[in-house]
């Protein structure tokens, strides 16, 4: 049985984006900050958007013109929330293609806050180079650590989509103190891929995260895309369908909402931060690690080579 309560219960109300995107940047974000504002009206205090929310996913080809979509981080589209969130009183999740430098850009999630304004930036560390998914091309891997911010109701750690599929990156964020982890996505099926495969690769995507909920006794809210989005310069059926299924997991990994494969919806879900200490109690993963003995971790491969 769990311990008794002894603290009260503490708790926020996160809101999630899922939406399609169009080839019109003005337009996906006028639509995100409308639906930030339906999130906000449906009671959230921390808004995540979907990876790389502003235009279509890009990453399908390897094209020099698409890094025009980059822009600095802070900047525009980062001051455009601010005045967002200052006006709504949330703290909204930014993702988006940051240009540093000449020739150097990041996949990158800003955190903006309703007092404070512009808090910082998490970079992506994990990048993925896939049929369709070639991130390697566009996104310098990430350089700033893994990364926890003070909203007003809560921890909030900020990984980004291939992050997911890595334990080591939500152990590292909830050690920081995260209380829940959000992942925006931009995650779907190849369409030949799809009846043979689409089943399993999605049940893989969302197990591994709610067992990070596990791990860490701690809060998932993984935000995805929705709709169809073909290749550029493809022919009819090349492209990508992204599942959607946007979903929060307790710290027990159940999930406790879970949104369409092919809509586009906003959901608002209250957490019990309390639950935390609860669970983390009854199943003490964190005391019991032995720290003592995972030096090896940071080995590429255990073998006379490492």
């Amino acid at each position: 049985m769990p311990p008794p309560r002894t603290a009260a219960p503490r708790t926020v109300k996160v809101g999630l984006v899922q939406m399609a995107m169009a080839d019109d940047v003005p337009g996906n974000v006028a639509k995100a900050e409308r639906l930030v504002r339906q999130a906000v009206d449906g009671g959230a205090e921390i808004v995540c958007l979907p990876e790389l929310f502003a235009g279509p996913y890009f990453c399908q080809t390897e094209d020099h013109a698409m890094f025009g979509y980059a822009e600095p981080v802070p900047g525009p589209t980062t001051e455009r929330f601010e005045v967002l969130a200052k006006e709504l009183g949330a703290t909204i999740l930014v993702s988006l293609f940051e240009k540093r430098a000449e020739g150097l850009y990041h996949n990158t999630l800003a955190v903006v806050h309703p007092q404070a304004g512009y808090l910082g930036k998490y970079r992506k560390m994990h990048i993925p180079d896939d049929p369709l998914f070639y991130e390697k091309f566009y996104f310098t891997p990430g350089d700033l650590g893994f990364k926890v911010f003070d909203s007003p109701k809560a921890k909030v750690g900020t990984l980004v989509c291939w992050d997911q599929w890595y334990p080591e990156a939500a152990r590292l964020t909830a050690m920081l103190g995260a209380e829940v982890l959000f992942y925006p996505t931009a995650i779907g099926w190849l369409p030949e891929e799809r009846d043979a495969y689409g089943a399993a690769q999605h049940d893989s995507w969302e197990v591994i995260q709610r067992s990070h909920a596990v791990a860490n006794g701690c809060y998932v809210v993984s935000v995805n895309r929705i709709g169809f989005e073909p290749t550029p310069g493809g022919v009819a059926d090349d492209g990508i369908v992204f599942w959607g299924q946007s979903f929060v997991c307790g710290p027990d990994g159940q999930v406790i909402r879970r949104l369409s494969p092919d809509q586009e919806e906003v959901a608002v879900v209250e957490l019990d931060l309390a639950r935390l200490d609860e669970q983390r109690t009854v199943w003490p993963f964190l005391r019991d690690r032995r720290i003592d003995a995972y030096g090896p971790i940071t080995k590429r491969y255990l073998d006379d080579e490492s």
